[in-house]
C-alpha cells in the first residue's frame, strides 16, 4: 500500500483510501459495528475491511460439495440461493459447476437452520429451503418472494432479517439520540411504515428495507450511518461559506444558497446572514472541468447572470444562487449538483492546479488554401472548394465517408484526403459521453 491508496481490482477500478465509516457497505449491502474499511472518494464507494480481505476461495456449510469462488458483481446478475434475494452490491460467492451463488453477508453470516427467538416467537422457526411467495407475519407485514423462516405449529413466515441478525452485528434496540431528545428512537427491521417518507430526517437518502431507527410518535426516522455517526451539529472553516453554520434537523423547505435546488430538510444555516445549503453542497469543489463545457468551470456564491440555464440540464438557474460559470464565457452558468454529478464531472478539484495550456488547434495554415494537418504532417495538404463526383474510391481519412460534392483536403503528395469540415476537429474534445477529456 503507498500514499495514494491501494489497488483492489476485483471490488473497484480506482485506488481506495483505508478509511473509517460507519456507512453500509457497498460491498455487502449491510451495516457493521465497526467502520474500518476502504473507500473511494471519486465513485463514493466504500468497502468494509471484512469484505475487501475476503479469501478468494471459501468452504461454506451451505454448499459443501464443491468450494465458492469470490466474484464481482461487474457483468453478473444473480439471485442468492440462502437468501432468495437479488444480489445487488459488488461481491458475492459462486460455484460456476452448480450455478449456485450466495451474497456476502450471508458468506459471512449464515443463517441458521432453527432458531429459538422467544422476543420474535414463542415457537422454534425453520428456516426453509425452497422459495416461496409469503406474507411476513413480523412487524413489516409485507409480501415477499424467498427463503422465509417458518413456524410449523402456527403456519407463520418471517423475513431472515424480521427474526435474525448474527451477533457480530446486533444494535441497541432503542436509542437515545440527540437530534430527537424528546423520546427514544427504536430499532426497525424490514419495511417503512407506510405513513413515512421513507427518507433520513436528516441526511434526506432514501431508507432501504433493513435496519432503522423511528419514532412512531413524530414519525421522526433515521438511517443507520445517521444514527452510529451523525452529521456534527456545527460546522466552520468551510469552502462553502465563511461563518459558522448550526445544523437545523427538522423537515422545512428551504432554497440551497449553494446551488440555487430546493430541499425540503435539515439544512446547514447562518444565523448571521440568511444563508441555507444543503448537507451535499457543504463540500463542493472549488473549480473543475465538466464535459459538457470546453474550459474550466468555478464555482461562485452568486451567479448574477439574469435568465440563465443550466449547462447540463437545461432548465432555469436561478441567478441570485450560487453555481458554477465559466470565467471565459460571461454567459455559461450550471447548476452545482448538476456539473458535479457522477456522469459529469471527474471527480477531480482543481484549485490551485495550473490550467496547462493545451495545443487543441488541428492544423498550422500554410497559405489561404494549404494547411499542414496534426495527422499528417509529413506534407501539406491543399483546399479543394467543389468536391468531386461520389467516387468510393475517395473517402475522407477521419470519417471515411465518401468525399462527393463537400470540399475538402487532399494531399499535395499523396491520397491522403479530408473533408473541410473533419479537418477542423479539434485534437482534443470534452464530451457528453464521458468524462475525460478526449485525444
Amino acid at each position: 500500500m503507498d500514499s495514494e491508496g491501494v489497488l483492489m481490482p476485483l471490488i473497484h477500478k480506482h485506488r481506495m483510501m483505508p478509511w473509517n465509516d460507519l456507512r453500509r457497505g457497498d460491498c455487502c449491502g449491510r451495516f457493521e459495528s465497526i467502520g474500518d474499511g476502504y473507500y473511494c472518494k471519486i465513485c463514493d464507494i466504500f468497502v468494509h475491511k471484512k469484505c475487501g480481505e475476503s479469501s478468494e476461495y471459501i468452504e461454506h456449510p451451505s454448499h459443501p460439495n464443491h468450494t465458492l469462488q469470490l466474484l464481482s458483481t461487474r457483468g453478473n446478475s444473480h439471485d442468492c440461493d440462502l437468501c432468495g434475494r437479488y444480489i445487488a452490491y459488488l461481491l458475492f460467492y459462486r460455484c460456476e459447476i452448480c450455478d449456485f451463488n450466495v451474497d456476502l453477508y450471508c458468506a459471512k453470516y449464515p443463517p441458521p437452520e432453527v432458531i429459538n427467538i422467544s422476543k420474535t416467537h414463542h415457537h422454534k422457526l425453520n428456516l426453509l429451503k425452497e422459495l416461496i411467495q409469503f406474507d411476513c407475519d413480523a412487524k413489516c407485514g409485507t409480501n415477499d418472494y424467498g427463503f422465509p423462516y417458518k413456524c410449523y405449529e402456527c403456519d407463520l413466515f418471517f423475513h431472515k432479517d424480521c427474526v435474525w441478525h448474527p451477533p457480530e452485528v446486533n444494535h441497541t434496540l432503542e436509542v437515545n439520540h440527540s437530534y430527537h431528545p424528546w423520546h427514544p428512537l427504536k430499532l426497525h427491521t424490514g419495511q417503512l411504515p407506510n405513513y413515512s417518507d421513507r427518507k433520513c430526517r436528516l441526511c434526506a437518502k432514501e431508507i432501504e428495507v433493513g435496519l432503522f431507527y423511528h419514532c412512531s410518535l413524530c414519525n421522526f426516522t433515521l438511517d443507520m450511518s445517521c444514527v452510529l455517526n451523525p452529521p456534527q451539529r456545527y460546522l466552520w472553516n468551510l469552502k462553502a461559506h465563511d461563518h459558522q453554520l448550526t445544523l437545523l434537523p427538522s423537515l422545512r423547505s428551504f432554497l440551497c444558497s449553494a446551488c440555487g435546488l430546493n430541499g425540503d430538510r435539515s439544512p446547514y444555516i447562518c444565523v448571521q446572514c440568511d444563508f441555507m445549503i444543503h448537507q451535499v453542497c457543504l463540500h463542493l469543489p472549488r473549480v473543475i472541468n465538466i464535459n459538457r463545457h470546453d474550459h474550466r468551470v468555478s464555482r461562485t456564491s452568486v451567479l448574477g447572470v439574469v435568465n440563465s440555464v443550466c449547462g447540463v440540464c437545461r432548465q432555469k438557474v436561478d441567478w441570485t444562487c450560487g453555481g458554477f460559470s465559466c470565467p471565459r464565457c460571461p454567459g455559461y452558468a450550471a447548476h452545482s449538483l448538476c456539473a458535479t454529478r457522477e456522469d459529469v464531472w471527474n471527480g477531480k478539484e482543481l484549485e490551485g492546479v495550473p490550467e496547462e495550456i493545451e495545443d487543441i488547434e488541428p492544423y498550422v495554415v500554410i497559405d489561404e488554401n494549404t494547411i499542414q494537418h496534426f495527422s499528417h504532417k509529413e506534407h501539406y495538404l491543399r483546399l479543394h472548394v467543389n468536391g468531386v463526383l461520389c467516387d468510393d474510391n475517395k473517402r475522407c481519412s477521419a470519417c471515411t465517408h465518401p468525399i462527393c460534392l463537400q470540399s475538402f483536403y487532399g494531399c499535395m503528395d499523396c491520397d491522403f484526403i479530408l473533408h473541410q469540415n473533419c479537418a477542423g476537429f479539434l485534437r482534443m474534445k470534452w464530451h457528453v459521453l464521458h468524462n475525460e477529456l478526449l485525444l
